[in-house]
């Protein structure tokens, strides 16, 4: 049996990055978003032993380095099923393009496995699993828009926003990750010490907990306090503070009554969120920081490099805004396509579709 999964993208709506920790990792304050642009990934199981991962793209490793090679190899053992585990990767997404490719990619394939073997993991353990190969695999069992802590594997999934359309400039070539947060740390290397007091944050995630889709963490409350914290990852967490505890008082349905004035997304964009990985990598790479000045001018009511690039994102206040800004930008050069945020729902009823 072949099992089709659709492997949806992610955005970050602000990133702000704190300091090194003890594994290795830094400490992160985001909010992911997902959005309708999406690899296939198809699983199968037969008769045999092994892994083996297929994908026409040279960029993508077949071998243990894969996630999807990684997620199959602990969800078999859990799961304690055998079979030869066939992973097909058609990718439409950009290699190392700051969109979780590959990670959405491996949850995708968890997904096509349970339904492909008949059987199914625990939430927690998928979780789990999903947290030991890679950061920010857990917000992809999550959707949505997802308040991401931790080293990004902390999840908490945020109000159900209605769509929003986005468009995506997607450059040539792609940034690495781990080489942006060295270069974070060389920028960083006198750190500027300045903890704040999220309790607003706090108090706002403990008043909708009752009314999350479900229980994502053992930790009793999330925290946005990070000892060590940069500034900017600072000026993130107050901006989500204000956030949360506004959206906490004002009812969703209520929210999306007002239409696009009142999308909390852009009340989110207004908080003064900004993604710290612009510091380091839009001096390095010139044309990314054009990239974003030319949503900007293509009427984007916001603006972004998508984790550590080299992906652009624009928020728009309508579809037709949207399509007029990829026409434009394409005249101009830019690899651009239009698409929309994908809430929850919408997420979890396309994913196996």
């Amino acid at each position: 049996m072949t099992v089709t999964v659709r492997s949806f993208a992610k955005i970050n709506l602000g990133l702000g990055i704190g300091r090194l920790r003890t594994d290795g990792f830094h400490e992160l304050v985001t909010v992911y978003q997902t959005i309708g642009l999406h690899d296939l990934i198809r699983v199968g199981v037969a008769r045999g032993s092994g892994i083996e991962i297929r994908c026409d793209d040279p960029r993508v490793p077949r071998d243990e380095s894969n996630t999807c090679f990684r997620i199959v190899e602990r969800a078999m053992r859990t799961l304690r099923a055998k079979g030869r585990v066939l992973v097909e990767i058609e990718k439409r997404l950009p290699v190392q393009g700051g969109l979780g490719g590959a990670s959405a990619n491996a949850v995708a394939t968890l997904l096509g496995l349970e339904r492909a073997l008949n059987k199914s993991l625990p939430a927690q353990e998928k979780l789990r699993i999903a947290a030991e190969v890679g950061s920010d695999l857990p917000l992809f069992l999550v959707g949505g828009t997802v308040l991401g802590l931790g080293r990004g594997q902390q999840v908490f999934p945020l109000p159900d926003f209605p769509a929003m359309p986005c468009v995506v400039v997607t450059p040539e070539g792609g940034v690495s990750t781990p080489k942006a947060f060295a270069a974070w740390d060389r920028k960083m290397n006198q750190p500027r010490l300045k903890p704040f007091s999220s309790g607003a944050a706090d108090a706002a995630l403990k008043r909708r907990s009752s009314t999350l889709p479900a229980k994502r963490s053992s930790t009793p409350s999330a925290k946005l306090t990070v000892s060590g914290a940069s500034d900017r990852m600072n000026e993130l967490g107050c901006g989500l503070s204000a956030w949360l505890s506004g959206y906490s008082s004002a009812p969703s349905l209520s929210l999306a009554r007002r239409g696009r004035a009142g999308n909390p997304l852009l009340w989110l964009v207004r908080a003064g969120i900004k993604n710290d990985f612009e510091e380091v990598v839009f001096p390095e790479y010139p044309e990314l920081r054009e990239g974003k000045s030319a949503l900007l001018r293509a009427s984007a009511k916001y603006a972004s490099l998508s984790g550590s690039g080299s992906t652009l994102y624009g928020l728009f206040a309508s579809r037709e805004a949207a399509a007029l800004a990829v026409k434009k930008l394409r005249k101009q050069g830019w690899t651009a396509q239009a698409t929309v945020t994908l809430p929850r729902k919408s997420y979890w009823r396309r994913v196996l579709g």
